[in-house]
């Protein structure tokens, strides 16, 4: 039972399980039938012996009758340890496949209860509603709604063991599941719903589960992708509708359509973190895929859209679009990508070059207009489009009205000409809101003339972006139109070009489809962006003739054109259909799908740059005390010259760094999103890649100018600090003081990035190092610590999470990690990992992705508005401190400082052979070393997870809470239990993985794989601290049992169980025979399917 499955089933007591004890008969029933006539019915009969005897042998342990349950278990053993390798390799995929259908089917009731009376499962609408009941103005909420960044980051670590072609037919299943509990089928058609099961699970039986090669970053790059066209693209739009109803219903205000709560990024071609594997060709190919993807899926939606938009009335704009783009299509225009419009000017400038009014830097109006505008003073006074409204009026929450002066008269003319981008309609007349001012109706009909004095013409569309919901429109008649006004008129003008003499004013020619001619050129656009990724791809010199589309406004001018037009020709109802979707996507997708990040370690930064020092004569950069660094640094930041000569040699590795950075400053950032330093340890990493970022924007240039080619150059990357290790989350806030206190970083900071911030903060290393309790609290303390830092400097902070599947990672439920952060480290922004196996799990079925997205944005939204609460007593966080020193002490005394440990974690666990597995792309080791150290997180984890002992996520818990109760404490601690969130979900999730845990299934590893006497003997002082952990886990929480209070997980737990026991009794047999035969290729294939099984079973594996 993954952790993951927390977030939909939480404590959920009374939840239905019926329906999902019958999905998993059905599925494995099917299952049956095709076994039997696959490996016949004598093989058969050992699987149904072999599962019986595990599912006795469980019941009867859980009825305290130990003996009988160990007699039955090692009966089983014996029967499993018998068995030929041509025996043992079909019932290890049919336990396998057992184990996957039950989680799909487990995946497809988590979807099904959100539908059930009674099971408290909370959507946007419960969660606007109960914040608004506890006190939360609608204002706050609707600021809060729309302004809300989360960013969903897929890595490609190595965890997920299916292959992409297993994941598809999963899928499948799960669709056809649905299906199957309609109400309204016919007989027929339920008979048809389950041919199509049987065929899809033959299907999987006869697909082979095993990789045959390492995956390369570009292939999964290409899972990743597939997870967007697999289910994001669908849900994404389903959630922002979603969430645009409940806010209507509950503000008034619909979701701007420029709103992205949730965005996606990478890691995926990108980590180059210890993995050489990455390069900085794999980036940007990587890069030019996702271009790729995201073209052919635009097409996709265009394609249909032109068939949708059929109708021939349009408005002037989207005429003279149409018009243009007949001319180039017979070749008569020369140069159409005329400027922008002359009815158009900006304003709102605040001097330093930036326009302060839309989210687009500009707000326009129209030419020789001398009206300044004044604060708006009646709440439904509404604001222009993409400007936020100084008094309560829907509004884009990406801006602030300009700071410029008016009379009420303006201001009042203003609101009369003026609505929302998607919001309510003024409920007052005109002449009601002069009254409400006490403003003369003829000063403001005067004022409001003056806004409808524009030209009654429309140049060509303008070649540049149109600014998304800042931009004033106006109508076929010349008047300056708000986005409100023109829905409302929008509403009526159906009837209005039925029977006025419009058709006569403005007439068109017979079957003219101007939407269908904007849209193909649209069309051919994504073509030709399409083919030119293809040939980039293919390393050949893309024509530079062809038009593509490079920004996301491009792609936006001619949709958003559409959009408007039907709005004002009478289809707004169409407008609000697939072409929003398509607008909403483009702005949380932009034409990457998923942005990457780039990663690399603070090291490989220093030797770079020890390199330049040393070749310019001026010492070794990695020798030289922080200070010296940092004063260094600074002076060349300020300077304007290059510092690397054009002509010096670097090594293979500092080339890398270069040629990455390199990539980085031509992709830029409609591709890349951040810089992620790990193993950040001081202020000077960060500066360092700022150079580094710099300089090699000055090669870009210079090689452009040499090959006599243009070629812009991004701004540079924002730099993000990685803090791991135990003591460098202890040191972070002094880092980030050290950064804030550097004048030219702060000029930075404020110049390019906007005053804001992004910290990355790691789960794994810091739990490897430390444990989960110690790393747990440090984590906590440095997230506060951080935003204290923050605030005092005005800079904006957003703290990424870098978290894995299990507990042992920083896993765990996610409604439940992101309601117990500590006070004022969400507020509306947050950026989060999704890792390996839990992509598939979370996001690979779109009705299951729908909900997780869900479960993200109402979780960080009531984090915003609703903090958790801090602890409550000082004495709470001292005893947490203490606490945090003991837990780290006995986990690194028995991790670090027993000199038998090391051999036994080679000897107990798999963790040697996963080397050799094709799973990831990245090796197990940053080092060629034996120690832990070097050893990555995910192996760490992912080979006790196997073993289900799952040390890391408990050793030294409890120590540390026997050490609290033996000093008089246990009310304490109880207390803190039942009114701290973090310290609860700490508890809590510890508990639930020692739910999963056995120590039979452990101590056979030991009996059979391990030899030294001295090595088993940790390992029986293991089994039994792990039964301490137990006994004051239940102390604290008052439990008789683990998971006493959620007999849900206890039920889905023991439904695997006999599935999964016999498959870890298989692998224990394998181990022993492939450590005697290290080049046996069946004993790998054969191990690789325990290692997908027993992840199956457990839910995850790293």
């Amino acid at each position: 039972m993954a952790e993951h499955q927390g977030d939909l089933l939480h404590y959920a007591e009374d939840y239905p399980l019926q329906p999902l004890v019958d999905d998993c008969r059905l599925l494995g029933s099917l299952l049956d039938d095709c076994l039997r006539i696959e490996v016949g019915d004598e093989l058969f009969a050992k699987i149904e012996r072999i599962r019986t005897l595990s599912d006795c042998a469980q019941q009867l342990n859980s009825a305290h009758d130990k003996d009988a349950g160990r007699y039955l278990a090692q009966k089983m053993a014996e029967e499993l340890f018998a068995l030929p390798l041509e025996e043992a390799l079909p019932i290890l995929r049919a336990y396998g496949h057992y184990l996957n259908l039950t989680s799909i089917a487990e995946q497809h009731h988590s979807v099904r209860t959100t539908r059930m009376d009674g099971v408290p499962v909370k959507t946007c609408d419960e969660v606007f509603h109960d914040l608004l009941e506890s006190g939360i103005s609608e204002e706050q909420l609707y600021q809060a709604v729309t302004s809300q960044h989360v960013e969903i980051v897929l890595t490609a670590h190595p965890t997920q063991v299916n292959r992409r072609t297993l994941q598809h037919k999963h899928t499948r299943i799960a669709t056809l599941l649905a299906q199957n509990d309609r109400q309204d089928l016919t007989q027929e058609e339920r008979d048809h719903a389950i041919e199509e099961l049987i065929r899809e699970i033959c299907a999987l039986w006869q697909t082979d589960e095993l990789r045959r090669r390492k995956p390369t970053p570009l292939d999964e790059a290409r899972g990743g992708l597939h997870i967007v066209d697999q289910s994001l693209w669908s849900s994404l739009p389903k959630l922002l509708r979603r969430v645009s109803a409940s806010l209507k219903k509950h503000t008034g205000r619909e979701l701007p359509i420029d709103a992205c709560p949730i965005r996606f990024g990478s890691w995926m071609g990108g980590d180059r973190d210890g993995n050489p594997n990455v390069t900085a060709k794999t980036t940007l190919d990587v890069a030019c895929l996702s271009r790729w993807m995201a073209a052919d899926l635009y097409l996709k939606e265009v394609d249909a859209l032109r068939f949708e938009l059929s109708m021939n009335h349009a408005s002037d704009e989207v005429l003279q679009m149409a018009h243009n783009s007949a001319h180039r299509q017979q070749g008569h225009a020369g140069d159409d990508r005329a400027a922008p419009s002359s009815v158009y000017r900006a304003v709102g400038s605040n001097g330093g070059g930036e326009l302060a009014g839309s989210s687009s830097g500009h707000e326009l109006l129209p030419q020789n207009s001398d009206l300044a505008f004044g604060d708006l003073q009646v709440d439904d006074m509404m604001s222009p489009p993409g400007v936020a409204s100084p008094v309560g009026g829907p509004s884009s929450p990406r801006a602030a009205w300009p700071n410029t002066r008016g009379t009420s008269a303006d201001a009042l003319a203003n609101a009369l000409s003026k609505g929302s981008p998607r919001g309510v309609t003024p409920t007052s007349s005109n002449a009601a809101l002069a009254a409400a001012q006490g403003v003369p109706a003829a000063a403001a009909a005067h004022k409001l003339k003056k806004l409808q004095t524009l030209p009654t013409f429309l140049s060509p569309a303008p070649s540049g972006a149109i600014p998304n919901q800042g931009l004033h429109r106006v109508d076929t008649s010349g008047h300056l139109m708000s986005p409100s006004s023109m829905k409302r008129r929008g509403l009526q003008a159906a009837s209005f070009h039925k029977t006025s003499i419009d058709n006569l004013l403005h007439p068109r020619s017979a079957g003219a489809n101007p939407y269908r001619v904007v849209l193909g050129e649209v069309r051919q656009r994504l073509v030709a962006t399409r083919k030119r990724m293809e040939e980039l791809l293919a390393g050949h010199v893309p024509d530079s003739d062809a038009e593509w589309y490079e920004t996301e406004d491009q792609l936006l001018e001619p949709l958003l054109a559409c959009y408007w037009s039907l709005w004002e020709c009478g289809g707004g109802i169409i407008a609000e259909g697939r072409l929003l979707d398509l607008l909403r996507r483009i702005y949380c997708f932009g034409l990457s799908l998923m942005k990457l990040d780039l990663r690399q370690e603070s090291g490989r930064h220093t030797d770079c740059l020890t390199e330049v020092t040393q070749h310019l004569g001026l010492g070794s950069y990695g020798e030289w005390e922080e200070g010296k660094r940092l004063a260094w640094l600074t002076a060349e930041l300020r300077g304007n010259r290059p510092l690397i000569p054009p002509s010096m040699p670097f090594s293979a590795d500092a080339k890398e760094v270069m040629d990455t950075l390199k990539v980085a400053a031509t992709l830029g950032q409609q591709c890349l999103s951040a810089y992620v330093i790990s193993m950040a340890t001081r202020a000077s990493d960060v500066l360092a890649v700022e150079l580094l970022q710099r300089e090699a924007r000055f090669m870009v240039l210079n090689e452009s100018q040499a090959a006599q080619r243009q070629r812009s150059v991004s701004p540079p990357l924002r730099v993000v600090p990685l803090f791991e290790t135990l003591d460098d989350l202890t040191a972070s806030c002094g880092i980030m003081r050290t950064l804030y206190s550097n004048e030219w970083y702060r000029e930075h900071l404020a110049a390019v990035h906007n005053n804001r911030q992004e910290v990355m903060l790691g789960y794994s290393d810091s739990g490897k190092d430390a444990g989960r309790l110690a790393a747990a609290w440090a984590l906590y303390k440095a997230q506060e610590e951080l935003v204290a830092v923050c605030k005092e400097h005005g800079i904006q902070l957003t703290l990424f999470h870098g978290r894995g599947g299990t507990v042992g990672r920083g896993g765990g439920p996610m409604q439940l990690a992101i309601l117990s952060q500590p006070p004022g480290s969400v507020e509306g922004r947050l950026r989060i990992t999704e890792q390996g196996e839990m992509v598939q799990a979370k996001f690979g079925v779109p009705s299951v992705a729908l909900r997780q997205l869900e479960v993200f944005s109402n979780s960080v939204l009531t984090a915003t508005l609703q903090p958790p609460q801090p602890a409550k007593d000082a004495s709470w966080r001292e005893l947490m401190d203490e606490m945090s020193q003991v837990s780290c002490k006995a986990y690194r005394g028995v991790v670090f400082e027993d000199p038998t440990f090391i051999s036994y974690f080679q000897h107990a666990t798999p963790q040697e052979e996963l080397g050799n597995l094709n799973i990831g792309s990245r090796p197990t080791r940053r080092k060629a070393t034996g120690d832990v150290t070097s050893l990555r997180a995910i192996p760490w984890i992912f080979a006790w997870t196997q073993t289900r002992l799952v040390l890391p996520a408990w050793l030294g818990v409890g120590e540390a809470l026997m050490a609290a109760a033996s000093s008089g404490k246990r009310d304490v601690l109880r207390d803190m239990y039942e009114h701290w969130p973090f310290f609860q979900s700490l508890v809590d999730l510890i508990e639930m993985v020692m739910a999963k845990a056995d120590m039979r299934i452990a101590s056979l590893y030991d009996q059979i794989l391990v030899e030294d006497g001295a090595e088993r003997a940790l390992g029986e002082v293991l089994r039994r601290r792990y039964a301490d952990t137990v006994a004051s886990v239940q102390m604290v929480t008052g439990h008789s049992r683990l998971c006493d209070n959620n007999p849900t997980l206890r039920r889905l737990i023991e439904m695997r169980n006999p599935h999964v026991d016999p498959i870890n009794v298989m692998q224990v047999e394998i181990l022993r025979r492939l450590r005697r035969q290290p080049d046996n290729q069946q004993l790998r294939d054969a191990l690789l399917l325990t290692i997908n099984g027993v992840a199956a079973g457990m839910r995850n594996t790293g």
